[in-house]
């Protein structure tokens, strides 16, 4: 067995591995004396200090099966989600820990790996994607880092593990997480071997099913400043089959201007800058397909760019309040947002208003019903519908003042209308 030589470097003290959730699940792993790490992005972080720490990955020598015994034995929950690949999940005062045993591939076909367990560190490393993701500590925060991952995070440079080419072939999606991480971790010009990689595969991501695909894509989008990657993806050919179509230079310049008023507000959302590297709807119908969106983001996608709403620095408050009780205020800020995009160096403390209405907006209630109309004797069926949608577009119209006498008043004249 090789094990991992500490590297002399120590992580900085961390939240994380001080809860009581951490310790009793690694206690649980070690009682017996089973060489056990922390692995992946929470050793990578805790690098460079970032406190949003998601799921935290363990390795282990441990067999499947001796983890889930260990963790009962110690009265922690154990969830066998991979047990073919190694990997139980236990649950600790709510905190998820993912524990895989060390492995080696035996074969791949670019979706699925056949692995066998090992108890050498050095092969699990060498398994792994990229250097960054290759380190290892101990929950005293010792550094174990076979292939000089922590030298390539504080230089920024994303190197895939051995031979770039073969990664990509056990994964195709390591093709878009070589784009991710450059995104969140990059420095200088993206690596050379890794970049001409992508490019030979890039075909591959094809392969890929739409819900990995934009799982990944939003993840890279979500990153601070992404717009490097996406004109590296987008030069080697990477970004045509991500998104099923290619984004021009004005995309390119749409996620720049996005990015600046994001960052200057403090509201980066993934879904909006997606958005603005499309160009029209044909493209974000295809984006949708591709991707396997939801239809609460398709919902999204399209009326960002809602031609029915014209939303410009100068509209009235009146008039926003009205289009945020037909859209909602989530739909209003993204379309704010995109018709501020068009127009970056203008009225910023006007688009700050209509922001600002979005978020203190709370939706008024029409003071009459379809049951008002039921009781009035007119019988089920669509005539209540329209009386009601006409009341209502007059309630709106009067930017929602009239009180319910004033309103039953008008309900009143409409069905008399309808009569007539």
């Amino acid at each position: 067995m090789t094990k991992p030589a500490a590297s002399g470097i120590k992580l900085p003290k961390q939240e994380w591995m001080q809860k009581a959730s951490t310790r009793a699940v690694m206690q649980a792993l070690t009682v017996e004396g089973a060489e056990t790490r922390f692995v992946g992005g929470c050793v990578r972080d805790s690098l460079l200090n970032r406190k949003d720490m998601d799921n935290i990955d363990i390795a282990t020598s441990l067999t499947p099966e001796q983890t889930i015994q260990l963790l009962e034995n110690s009265g922690l929950r154990a969830i066998p989600t991979g047990l073919e690949h190694g990997t139980v999940t236990a649950i600790a005062d709510n905190d998820i820990f993912e524990i895989t045993t060390l492995r080696r591939d035996i074969n791949t076909d670019g979706r699925h790996a056949t692995v066998t367990f090992t108890n050498d560190w050095l092969t699990d490393a060498n398994r792994r994607d990229f250097t960054i993701n290759a380190m290892y500590c101990d929950l005293e925060g010792i550094l174990y880092d076979p292939l000089g991952g922590a030298a390539d995070l504080r230089l920024g440079e994303i190197r895939f593990v051995g031979n770039a080419g073969k990664r990509i072939e056990e994964d195709a999606l390591r093709i878009l997480r070589f784009f991710r991480f450059y995104a969140y971790f990059g420095k200088n010009q993206p690596n050379a071997k890794a970049v001409a990689a992508c490019r030979a595969a890039a075909a591959k991501i094809e392969t890929l099913s739409g819900d990995r695909i934009r799982t990944e894509l939003l993840k890279w989008l979500h990153a601070p400043e992404p717009t490097n990657a996406l004109k590296c993806a987008r030069d080697c050919g990477v970004l045509d089959y991500t998104l099923q179509f290619s984004p021009g230079e004005t995309a390119i310049a749409k996620i720049e201007s996005l990015l600046s008023i994001e960052t200057r507000i403090e509201r980066p959302d993934p879904m909006r800058r997606l958005a603005a590297l499309t160009s029209n709807p044909s493209q974000r119908r295809t984006l949708a397909s591709h991707l396997n969106l939801s239809k609460e983001s398709q919902y999204r996608l399209e009326n960002m760019f809602a031609s029915t709403y014209e939303v410009t620095p100068d509209l009235s408050t009146e008039k926003a309040l009205r289009f945020l009780y037909r859209v909602g205020p989530e739909c209003f800020t993204d379309m704010t947002l995109m018709a501020w995009t068009r127009a970056p160096k203008r009225n910023s403390g006007s688009w700050q208003r209509l922001l600002s209405l979005a978020d203190n907006w709370q939706k008024p209630k029409c003071p009459i019903s379809g049951g008002d109309i039921i009781a009035l004797g007119v019988p089920e069926g669509p005539t209540i519908g329209a009386v009601l949608g006409e009341v209502e577009e007059w309630w709106i119209a009067g930017n929602f003042r009239a009180g319910r006498d004033e309103t039953f008043a008008k309900l009143r004249r409409v069905l008399d209308a309808h009569a007539g």
